[in-house]
């Protein structure tokens, strides 16, 4: 099939009014044939869809997510990303803190976001009580050790793991800057 410039706004908006949001209806299709400003420039997705980084920067992953295989086997159930004992804690996405406490010993905080999903940090402390809203970027604690990560490669570290009902998620899915990008054809 042969796509000449001038149909291209056309097939793109059909396209593109197919995709939705889990959760919402599926658009209707709007149909415009302004031109584009350049057949492969692509708008990016809105930074309100994606978390940003619970640490101040990109910091460098330590340990990835390595789920186990069985719910009660070994593994990573969460990402491992290098931080100094005091490093502030961001909240990736806005949400409703649901508990911050101490469990086996560590200093923990749980965010539940409006997708359901409850995001774990630890070790962290925090003066936030159950019951708290944060926004994106809002500072909701420190790295305070000791760390699993202690003796390793990096000094210290923040454990942050995600989860869905009883199902352990990647926490980097969520990151604006480490979605994949999307290409769009050259067209001649």
């Amino acid at each position: 099939m042969h796509l000449t410039f001038s149909r291209l706004p056309l097939l793109l908006s059909t396209l593109l009014g197919l995709v939705f949001l889990p959760g919402s209806a599926p658009a209707t299709p709007a149909v415009s044939l302004a031109p584009l400003s350049s057949p492969t420039s692509a708008t990016p997705l809105p930074a309100t869809l994606a978390w940003g980084w619970p640490l101040v920067g990109k910091p460098l992953v330590v340990h990835a997510f390595d789920p186990p295989a069985q719910p009660w086997l070994a593994g990573h159930r969460g990402v491992d990303l290098a931080a100094t004992q005091g490093s502030a804690v961001l909240a990736p996405a806005s949400g409703v803190v649901t508990f911050a406490g101490v469990v086996v010993n560590r200093s923990v905080v749980t965010i539940v976001v409006n997708n359901g999903l409850r995001l774990s940090f630890e070790p962290v402390t925090t003066s936030l009580k159950a019951g708290d809203s944060v926004t994106r970027g809002q500072e909701i604690g420190h790295v305070e050790g000791p760390t699993h990560c202690d003796g390793s490669v990096t000094l210290s570290c923040l454990h942050w793991g995600v989860r869905r009902g009883d199902q352990y998620l990647n926490p980097l899915q969520f990151i604006l800057d480490l979605r994949p990008s999307v290409l769009l054809p050259l067209i001649d």
